[in-house]
């Protein structure tokens, strides 16, 4: 019996259907293209059941299917590990092409070798594209072919190439819908999955309050951030589009999503940021590790308000506001001196907008130890920030509840805890 030519198009971190790059090659092809997602044992046997972004990117995928049900396809959806789903496929198809969109993490990279390489054997051709980034990997580097690692300089050069190629192109894919496979594949269930529904959602994204961005960005009170920060992560939203909106709008977001793309190339270019210091001479600082400090660093009960406000906002609802994750990562490294690999982790289990290397890039910014780090000898007071950009306590009295009935004693003392760090690093770092 023959099996059937076709094309799959991979869908991983682009969980949309419009202006997604590899769908828009793969509907070019002259084979029916399958859209596929793959759920990965080796991914999913590390969260928890309930996890927040197993349900976000589930939701996302059953947007996707209704979408295609319109147009009489649907999506192909897979649980396993990504090698085996990838034999049975091919065992069950005549596969002749495969496209996706690259991925830059270390895993990531590791595991679409593996695949081509198995591809490549099976006589099937794959295609890889740039989709959740403007530049990637070595497109904005130094004169002699190096990555940057200070950030404005590679910023004053992105944006030199962005302004060379307006408008960063756009691609539209529903004048090619017809294209898809016609099938009507069965949708999983998310307990199907191994998974359940999480009491923790995604916000949806809201750009009206960017054009003011500068102005109300570094007041977490103020609930007028865009929420982007998940969508971008897994791809429901394009890049493109929005670099595009941002660029006329506001030079401020565009800078952070610029931070963003910086962080990726440090992480493409230097993959030992994942677990170990950027800047090696900080090696040698002696931690103190405490875990007893870091359980209540964890539970929002340190006693200083901003910080336990922020870490309770992150443990209730999975997001946390830009200024107050400075706060709070500056008071685990420098006043309790523990290393930032664990508010890294901590993060990267709680946060629905993990992104390893935004994640990693950030906290090594904050302990001192990355590129284009804060220096050692900062170290944010948090009731000073407290004063600064949440006089009035609206921030404070959202998230501890029990803040006006009489707040507990801090844990550390300010001044101790800032002698004691600027010491301890002193001490560590090799000259």
């Amino acid at each position: 019996m023959n099996k059937q030519e076709v094309t799959f198009f991979w869908f991983r971190r682009d969980l949309r259907l419009d202006d997604n790059v590899g769908l828009f090659q793969a509907l070019q092809s002259n084979y029916p293209v399958i859209p596929l997602f793959v759920f990965d044992d080796l991914i999913l046997d590390s969260l928890p059941k309930n996890d927040s972004r197993v349900s976000f990117i589930y939701d996302s995928l059953s947007e996707i299917n209704d979408k295609l049900h319109e147009i009489g396809s649907s999506l192909l959806v897979k649980k396993g590990k990504t090698a085996a789903v990838w034999e049975s496929l091919i065992e069950e198809y005549d596969v002749k092409e495969v496209f996706f969109n690259k991925d830059y993490e270390p895993y990531a990279i590791e595991r679409d070798t593996v695949i081509c390489e198995l591809l490549e054997v099976n006589k099937t051709v794959s295609y890889s594209f740039k989709d959740q980034v403007i530049f990637e990997e070595k497109e904005i580097t130094k004169a002699d072919g190096l990555a940057y690692t200070i950030y404005t300089p590679y910023k004053n050069k992105w944006l030199d190439k962005y302004r060379s190629k307006l408008p960063v192109e756009e691609f539209d894919t529903k004048a090619r819908f017809f294209s898809f496979y016609k099938s009507d594949f069965i949708f999983p269930s998310l307990e199907a999955i191994g998974f359940e529904k999480s009491i923790i959602k995604v916000k949806p994204h809201n750009l009206k309050f960017v054009v003011d961005y500068q102005d109300i960005r570094d007041f977490p009170a103020i609930d007028k951030t865009s929420y982007l920060s998940p969508h971008l992560r897994f791809g429901t939203v394009s890049i493109r589009k929005l670099v595009n909106w941002a660029f006329r709008k506001n030079d401020v977001f565009l800078s952070e999503l610029i931070w963003r793309e910086f962080f990726m190339q440090i992480l493409f270019s230097f993959p030992k940021v994942v677990t170990n210091n950027f800047k090696p001479a900080y090696d040698g600082i002696q931690w103190r590790n405490d875990e007893d400090d870091f359980k209540r660093w964890c539970s929002g009960t340190t006693g200083y308000p901003m910080v336990d406000a922020g870490m309770r906002q992150l443990n209730e609802t999975g997001y946390m506001h830009n200024r107050v994750r400075m706060v709070v990562a500056s008071f685990l490294c420098k006043h309790l001196l523990i290393q930032w690999q664990w508010g890294e982790a901590y993060f990267a289990e709680k946060l629905l907008d993990y992104e390893m290397s935004a994640n990693v890039g950030n906290w090594q910014w904050a302990a001192g130890t990355g590129c284009d780090a804060a220096p050692y000898f900062r170290v944010f007071n948090p009731e000073i920030q407290q004063k600064k950009f949440d006089k009035d306590g609206a921030y404070i009295r959202k998230w501890i509840k029990e803040f006006d009935l009489g707040y507990g004693k801090p844990m550390v003392e300010h001044a101790m805890a800032r002698d004691r760090a600027i010491a301890t690093y002193k001490a560590g770092i090799v000259k």
